[in-house]
């Protein structure tokens, strides 16, 4: 069992408190955040230890959760590091690519482990159809939220659309060749709506779109491929692919048959794989304690954490 702590009691860090004090994985030894009143309170209410300072809490544990506004993730994990302890960091990584590439340099000196917590990775209509993705040409997503003050002091590209941005490299084994993109202030001083399009030296392109100032909320992408097209509703948690074969010598009456003008035959199939409900924040705490365990790579690590944060700062120079 790994002692954790937690850096951050906001909103987030309570739901990280609650499920590593839960998980067989954690001995949650507490917690620490520079907001007094408020850091007693949860104390208070919950019974979690409340240290007095970053530096007391990385010295109690092996594990530092990083749950502190995105400005503060690179002092609290270059403290946890230096001292040998293994980091999870929710995203973005850090403020800035320099400082992500600091911090991957320094785990890989001090050998130890970091995950960044990309949640969507373990939603689990993605991971339903994780290994059906194969090299997809074309990719659409749409992350659109209604407008919540919390989080707006960074574009919806740091605050929505990275999400995306991991998924998407996740998928596409090749090097980004070219990214368009485009945006409006609406409401906050950054932008608010924000649409990019990025292309792959491969040939992919993937056509991206956020915003935090919809009347509904949506998360859905759409993977098109030579023999599929897979849809993932991140929200609703519901996933769908779509494929398309040789039609068999008897289909059924009902089938679903398309010829071109070659008069090639092809047999629409559909399939709904079946969703294992899930809390992906767990999941993805205790998939971090397995790697530390087992001495694997991190399903994100601080590399992929560092590269969706360098695509999602080209797309905010390009707006």
């Amino acid at each position: 069992m790994l002692k954790a702590g937690v850096l951050g009691a906001g909103h987030l860090g309570k739901i990280h408190l609650k499920l590593i004090s839960q998980s067989p994985e954690y001995d949650l030894i507490g917690f620490y955040d520079p907001d007094k009143e408020s850091a007693q309170l949860v104390s208070k209410e919950f019974g979690y230890h409340l240290f007095n300072s970053v530096d007391e809490l990385v010295d109690s544990v092996d594990v530092v959760d990083i749950v502190t506004p995105t400005l503060n993730h690179f002092d609290c994990a270059l403290s946890a590091i230096k001292k040998g302890k293994h980091i999870f960091i929710e995203k973005p990584i850090t403020k800035t690519v320099a400082e992500a590439d600091q911090l991957n340099e320094l785990v890989t000196e001090q050998k130890v482990k970091g995950q960044v917590g990309h949640v969507e990775r373990f939603n689990p209509a993605f991971t339903a159809v994780r290994e059906t993705i194969k090299n997809p040409m074309f990719i659409e997503t749409h992350r659109l939220a209604e407008f919540n003050p919390r989080g707006t002091d960074v574009p919806v590209v740091l605050d929505l659309m990275i999400h995306d941005i991991d998924i998407i490299l996740s998928v596409v084994n090749s090097k980004v060749k070219n990214i368009h993109a485009s945006g409006v202030s609406v409401i906050s001083e950054t932008p608010d709506i924000a649409n990019a399009r990025i292309e792959f030296e491969n040939g992919c392109v993937a056509n991206l779109t956020a915003s935090r100032i919809s009347m509904k909320n949506m998360r859905k992408s759409r993977f098109f491929q030579k023999d599929a097209y897979i849809s993932v509703d991140f929200l609703d948690k519901k996933s769908e692919v779509v494929k398309m074969k040789d039609v068999p010598e008897n289909p059924d009456e009902f089938a679903m048959i398309l010829q071109n003008a070659e008069g090639i035959k092809k047999q629409i199939y559909f399939e709904h794989p079946k969703i294992e409900q899930n809390n992906a924040i767990l999941d993805e705490l205790e998939s971090f304690a397995n790697a530390i365990q087992n001495n694997t790579t991190p399903v994100v690590s601080l590399f992929q954490g560092t590269e969706a944060l360098r695509v999602a700062q080209e797309i905010i120079n390009k707006l």
